[in-house]
């Protein structure tokens, strides 16, 4: 055997070995690296399907969005989510997203899954699970006629408040593979994620129905106004937190005559809602001073809230409608409000643009100028608050526009109707709440 002799160096290896493990040790290095970026790309759709979900305020839309967002993180065709009833052992409703149209008519009358087979597995056994073949799961049942057959699934509970809410369920990833561990855990976050957003939006709901029903207490009922009819609607703000100091108010006066107006109290809180009722209440004692003008009703009011009130600044339009011959004239003032819209037979809508006053609250020395003009019968005067036409991203003179058309073209409606119309299809964003009053002469 030979030996080595003094002072050779070792036998170095060949350099296609080192080629080879360098290789090796990239393509390594290579898979670590896609992984990080994988599950750098997974965490970061994660952060925004949170904050996508969060963003809703309605409880249907937040239910969609969950089905619809972890469809998009693990890549499924389908998706669906049920909602157990009260005693938590059925389904009480199944969102569904995926299905094509064809699909959707295939299920037509198909009823809602009562929660058995595998999907009342993971009722009775919350846990995630995971199918590779779902017809081999000891409770398939399967599918019902028109179904698409699927073949794999991942389901994860959702839990509101440490009690299981619902069941979310993924089947058929787009690349053909089954779902894997990675899958289960990201739409395990989201469900973490999903329940919180449910309680919030439940909780969202609860405080909007509060704020609402103490707003129309503040309200009052349309007293019976004949020979004329009328109809008013409130609808609050988008955001249960904005309490509106939006009213509106109608009162029979004596001779045919009636008082309408309706108001704007700045802000959107409890102390707006408190200063729209002393508002509301101080004007209709004035009203009854028949021998005074709107105008001249309105310098009242103003000097009075100023010397025992610290109300904020109002908006207000208050009218007196009253006989004149066969018809009826309508005087009004106005104190930095929104102009009246006025529908009559013989034409389309027009506003009643008038010198609009300051208002209350801003200088009680300004004078409030007085208008006039004559109604025919059957004229429909429109009353409403800038709840109803404010949009940022169009000009005022063009929601107004949109208004008049919207008016013009559901004038023919009873009044009830015509009010719900015009708060329904409004040109606003909604971010306001809004009100409407509208009073029609009777028929010559």
């Amino acid at each position: 055997m030979a030996r080595e002799r003094p002072g050779q160096h070792p036998r170095q290896p060949q350099l296609p070995d080192l080629q080879v493990r360098l290789r090796t040790e990239l393509n390594r290095i290579d898979e670590q690296l896609r992984a990080l970026l994988d599950a750098m790309d997974r965490m970061q759709g994660l952060l925004g399907a949170v904050v996508a979900i969060s963003r809703e305020v309605e409880l249907t839309a937040v239910l969609h969005r969950i089905v619809t967002t972890a469809m998009d993180l693990v890549g499924a065709r389908y998706g669906a989510l049920g909602v157990l009833n009260a005693s938590g052992d059925r389904l009480d409703e199944f969102i569904t997203a995926g299905l094509s149209e064809r699909e959707r008519d295939d299920l037509a009358g198909t009823d809602l899954p009562r929660g058995l087979g595998v999907l009342g597995h993971l009722i009775s056994h919350p846990e995630p699970l995971r199918l590779d073949d779902i017809p081999a799961h000891p409770s398939a049942v399967g599918f019902p006629p028109g179904h698409p057959h699927l073949r794999t699934l991942l389901g994860v509970a959702i839990s509101v408040r440490g009690e299981i809410y619902g069941d979310l369920y993924l089947a058929e990833r787009r690349d053909g593979q089954p779902f894997d561990i990675h899958d289960e855990n990201v739409v395990t976050a989201l469900a973490s994620a999903a329940g919180i957003a449910i309680e919030n939006v439940r909780l969202f709901e609860q405080v909007r129905v509060g704020a609402e029903q103490f707003q129309r207490l503040l309200l009052p009922a349309l007293p019976d106004l004949r020979p004329f009819t009328a109809a008013a609607v409130y609808r609050p703000a988008a955001e249960p937190s904005k309490l509106g100091g939006d009213w509106y108010d109608a009162i029979p006066l004596s001779g045919d005559v009636v008082a309408v107006v309706i108001g704007d109290v700045a802000g959107h809180d409890l102390e707006a809602a408190a200063a729209m009722a002393s508002t509301r209440n101080m004007l209709r004692a004035l009203l009854f001073d028949q021998g005074s003008t709107p105008g001249a009703v309105l310098t009242r009011l103003d000097h009075t809230l100023q010397a025992i009130t610290t109300n904020p600044v109002t908006t207000t339009a208050l009218a007196r409608i009253e006989p004149e011959g066969v018809a009826w004239r309508m005087r009004w003032t106005m104190a930095g409000h929104v102009p009246p819209l006025l529908i009559t037979p013989e034409g389309p809508a027009e506003y009643l643009s008038a010198e609009p006053g300051l208002p209350l609250g801003v200088d009680v020395g300004e004078p409030r100028p007085d208008h006039s003009r004559f109604l025919p019968p059957d004229a429909t005067v429109v009353f409403f608050t800038d709840g109803l036409i404010e949009h940022p991203a169009h000009p005022i003179d063009e929601s107004l526009n949109e208004l008049a058309e919207l008016a013009t073209v559901h004038a023919h409606r009873p009044l009830p109707e015509f009010v719900r119309a015009l708060a329904d299809h409004h040109p606003s964003d909604g971010h306001d709440d809004m009100a409407v009053l509208a009073l029609r002469t009777p028929p010559a």
